[in-house]
């Protein structure tokens, strides 16, 4: 006799704001059939009267889940915003759950909507959910003539972006707010960032950006300008930065610990080369530690994790990372250490600036094999009344895989 298949207990239904009006046939006898259903206070209020038990989702969201979580064995609704699996509560509920246990009734998420409203193709823009997030995360994707669709927070969140645009030099941006797409209370304003002058904005908000102005746009490759990042002279420049980070050869998905991070420009281009890249910043320094914390943010990868200490002592326990960089505090111990750690397959990149850590360097590559490359650059100086090359120190830079 076949197994007869387990009923999902949970149904994760996504709700627009036209409420019950918006569901599907299927979503509607779920919703119908539950036991209890659980949301945050404004979907409850969009479905009007229930059969079933309400029960609001608290804040933090976390602790909702563990709510839900309770609820276990029940025939339990759950709603969520448009798409739950974009930018939604879906998979954090579902990372906690069996294949067999939940199921999902999306509905068009509100990028969606608001691409359908502006008339844009949604595969053209960067689609953003910064509700609960940085608002500089926005700024790799500031570039003239740049689509962004991002979810606010509200009202005065909006204010905060007109103001960041314009603070970067892309007040000539335009915004274009979109309030409670898809329903009774749905509208769209569209102004120029540097003149917002909106006090009435509804949630739920998102908004629809034109770049412009000339602000400065990040390059997409690495060895981006020096001036990007604050440093006090601790600081992989750009040219030895670019060769390091073709060195370290990013993938989608990686991990790189940077060790004796400075200022953090090594691990911030590193997770500026994917949205799914990772990054651990280690640095001894502790003012040099926050300035690697606000480099990172100031460039929209704020998830690049600092630590304050001195490796090998604090390097972390897990995962392994696919790279590691040495930018500071090059010694046999740590080498030593690394080696003795580090699973097959790791990229090392070490770079070395005095003769004792050139010599350092000769010594495992003659012991571990890879590659040394000299780096020697000179720059062009006033010399009298003319200019002539004054050159930098060179760098001594050993890669390999472990």
């Amino acid at each position: 006799m076949a197994d007869t298949p387990l009923r999902a207990w949970l149904t994760i239904i996504g709700l627009g704001e036209n409420g019950r009006d918006g569901l599907s046939p299927v979503a509607l006898a779920e919703l119908d059939e539950a036991e209890v259903v659980i949301g945050p206070p404004r979907h409850l209020a969009l479905l009007g009267p229930l059969r079933a038990m309400a029960v609001e989702w608290p804040v933090p969201f976390a602790d909702g889940v563990a709510r839900l979580l309770a609820l276990r064995g029940r025939r339990v609704a759950m709603l969520a915003s448009g798409d739950p699996f974009w930018f939604g509560a879906g998979s954090s509920v579902i990372a906690n759950l069996a294949p067999h246990e939940w199921l999902a009734h999306p509905q068009p998420s509100t990028f969606s909507l608001a691409a359908a409203r502006l008339g844009w193709a949604v595969q053209d823009c960067a689609c953003l959910g910064l509700h609960a997030a940085p608002l500089a995360r926005l700024r790799p994707h500031l570039a003239p003539g740049q689509r962004v669709i991002a979810l606010l927070r509200d009202g005065a969140a909006v204010a905060d972006l007109a103001a960041y645009l314009v603070a970067l030099g892309f007040g000539a941006s335009t915004l274009c707010v979109l309030e409670a797409l898809g329903g009774p209370r749905e509208r769209v304003r569209c102004f120029e960032a540097q003149a917002f002058a909106l006090g009435d904005v509804a949630h739920p908000v998102a908004v629809g950006i034109v770049v412009a102005g000339q602000g400065l746009a990040l390059p997409l490759t690495p060895g981006r300008p020096d001036a990007l990042f604050a440093a006090d002279g601790q600081i992989t420049k750009s040219a030895v930065r670019a060769l390091t980070l073709a060195a370290l050869a990013p993938r989608a998905g990686e991990l790189l610990w940077d060790i004796g991070a400075g200022s953090g420009s090594v691990g911030i281009e590193w997770l500026l080369a994917h949205p799914a890249n990772r990054a651990v910043a280690i640095e001894a320094d502790p003012q040099r530690a926050t300035r690697a914390r606000g480099n990172a943010v100031a460039l929209g990868v704020d998830r690049l994790r600092v630590i304050t200490g001195r490796a090998p002592a604090c390097l972390p326990d897990d995962p392994p990372p696919d790279a590691v960089f040495i930018g500071g505090g090059l010694s046999a111990a740590l080498l030593d250490a690394l080696w003795a750690r580090l699973p097959a397959g790791t990229r090392l990149v070490a770079n070395a600036v005095t003769l004792e850590s050139e010599a350092l360097l000769a010594a495992w590559h003659g012991r571990a094999g890879g590659s040394l490359l000299r780096i020697a650059l000179a720059d062009a100086a006033p010399l009298g009344t003319r200019h002539g090359w004054k050159a930098r120190y060179p760098i001594v830079q050993w890669s390999v895989v472990r």
